[in-house]
């Protein structure tokens, strides 16, 4: 697991020249006819994966749940949930990844359970219960009583609005739920709640799994004093997050089950921390081969950019330069310590063509020219189900076509404070995470070709054009473009290991960058704008060293590289 500092490609993790696709089982296929994605149909479609040429599948949660938060609200970390099948489902699907030489990877949900989850079932029975201390219980604020407004235990909002604290009647106490009230959080200051986790972990392994991609981790250590947030107003929620993310604790957690879970196994495992807020310091040492605690972290600085003074529900046009320097920072800072997870999208995060992009005009181009941008950066690639057919954002009518319990949480609060209703639901519509969670556009048939019942949530009627079945036989299709970037990375040592050097920093339209390695160079230079833009870089880069390119006209000599709307080369020599 650990990443040695080589430029050596066979001595490299074999994870710094793979890439994982996510998938969101709800959404990807249903094998049954009720509208809900199956892990059958996972298993179905696995030809696609193939045909993409990715390494790793990463699914998302199909533990047992009560689904108050689509899956990451677990009542049985060792049961599948009905909804997606049996034990003896995935054990098929598995083995069909293994099978087509992938990895699957599943995703490890332990900052919290689901309050119906047997362990906190004991824990809220009674104040004495031996299980009370596996989560975070607190009496009412001195000089409240419990259920008053205000006598929360401390300040601090959920993610999911509101404040972080559900008062329980059975006791009278609060418990923590930093997301939702059915998402109570775990205590891992205790011992016997990680020895759990850990057994868990070991038993997914022992069921032949191949890693864990671990979500929210850098909140499991807490300050346990729990102290008020800083507020921006009388009578406003706090800000806990620095009283609980990436905590006094947070090292040796990952340290130690990294000791209790994965040292002295056999295999070729991948550990991926999801860090909200996580800084470049702390990603270095999460990622610090030395201190054997993670491959690599998710961190979320790229996908705020466009987020207005409001929060994300307040988008905001990107600046591309703002992209281009935050990018650039994470490649420098872990350039000799640590490695990248890179990505546009995943099942919290808006549709990237529609976002970053244009998904009308220049809807290939834009998809195209901003993988081409992502996947040839240093570190491990991920693409989001749809992502390579350039799936867009849909275009929800109404809040009643939304699902996610984030966005109708929020535009309850909103529009209870006042806000116009409209407004509101153009933030949600642009950032809302039902976004990335409409079907998968598999044919231009009735509901996709996703399921043969009524989906759980509307197909974008785009799927009519927009749809696998249409790229697969088309050279110039995004699928296609998706297949030759991963074919690159698999295949040239310089994509997976080469050094990086932002060109261009202050150009508005033009990302550009070179990667080297071993007296090998290579340039990506893209035009994210709708408009004809020249860049002129060192070096004699002309057509003749073309390796990809998302358009047919390229036009290149010495240097001087002019771009079409939304076109992206790469060159090498």
């Amino acid at each position: 697991m650990a990443l040695e500092q080589t430029a050596n490609a066979t001595e490299a993790p074999w994870w710094t020249s793979a890439v994982v696709y996510q998938v969101y089982p709800r959404s990807f296929a249903d094998s049954d006819g009720d509208g809900i994605g199956d892990l059958a149909g996972i298993t179905a479609r696995l030809d696609h994966l193939s045909r993409l040429g990715v390494d790793v599948v990463w699914l998302s949660p199909v533990y047992a749940s009560p689904q108050a938060d689509n899956g990451y609200d677990i009542s049985d970390y060792q049961a599948v949930d009905p909804v997606f099948g049996t034990l003896e489902d995935f054990d098929r699907l598995l083995a069909d990844v293994h099978a087509r030489g992938m990895k699957l990877i599943m995703d490890l949900v332990v900052n919290h359970t689901s309050d119906e989850h047997p362990w906190f079932v004991e824990s809220r029975s009674s104040e004495d219960n031996p299980k009370r201390d596996w989560y975070w219980w607190r009496p009412a604020r001195p000089g409240f009583r419990p259920g008053e407004p205000g006598a929360e235990p401390t300040n601090w909002e959920s993610f999911f609005s509101g404040p972080a604290w559900t008062l329980d009647e059975t006791t009278g106490e609060y418990y923590l739920r930093l997301f939702d009230r059915k998402q109570p959080d775990l205590n891992w200051e205790n011992p016997e709640v990680r020895q759990a986790v850990h057994a868990m972990m070991r038993w997914w392994l022992d069921r032949g799994v191949d890693g864990f991609r671990m979500d929210v981790i850098n909140l499991i250590s807490k300050d346990p004093a729990l102290p008020d947030g800083a507020t921006t107003g009388l009578g406003a929620l706090g800000d806990g997050f620095p009283h609980y993310a990436t905590g006094p604790r947070i090292h040796e957690f990952i340290q130690e089950m990294h000791r209790e879970v994965f040292e002295g196994r056999e295999g070729q495992f991948l550990t991926v921390g999801e860090m909200p807020g996580v800084t470049w310091e702390a990603a270095r040492r999460f990622t610090d081969p030395a201190r054997r605690e993670l491959d690599m972290v998710f961190q979320f600085e790229h996908v705020s950019l466009d987020h207005g003074p409001a929060g994300k529900f307040d988008p905001r046009p990107l600046d591309l330069r703002d992209l281009k320097a935050s990018l650039g920072h994470w490649q420098t800072a872990l350039a000799d310590v640590g490695w990248n997870s890179l990505y546009w999208n995943n099942h919290d995060q808006p549709r990237v063509v529609s976002r970053f992009g244009d998904d009308g005009k220049w809807w290939r181009e834009s998809a195209t020219a901003l993988a081409t941008v992502l996947h040839l950066h240093r570190g491990t690639p991920y693409v989001y189900q749809g992502e390579e057919l350039g799936m867009t954002n849909a275009p929800f009518e109404s809040v009643e076509d939304m699902r996610d319990v984030e966005s109708l949480n929020y535009h309850r609060m909103a529009v209870a404070a006042g806000h116009d209703p409209e407004e509101v639901l153009r933030g949600l519509r642009a950032m809302g995470r039902d976004n990335a969670r409409t079907p998968v556009q598999w044919d231009a048939g009735r509901h996709a070709g996703f399921t043969t019942g009524e989906p759980w949530m509307p197909v974008n009627p785009n799927h009519r054009w927009l749809n696998a079945e249409a790229q697969y036989d088309d050279p110039r299709s995004v699928f296609h473009h998706y297949r030759r970037l991963i074919r690159l990375r698999h295949e040239h040592p310089v994509v997976a290991l080469g050094d990086f050097h932002m060109l261009l920093p202050d150009d508005p339209h033009i990302y550009a960058y070179e990667r080297t390695l071993d007296g090998t160079r290579l340039l990506v230079v893209a035009n994210l704008s709708g408009e004809e833009q020249t860049a002129v870089v060192d070096g004699d880069w002309s057509t003749q060293h073309l390796v990809l390119s998302n358009v047919d006209k390229v036009r290149a000599d010495s240097g001087r590289i002019t771009l079409e709307p939304w076109a992206a080369h790469i060159f090498m020599h």
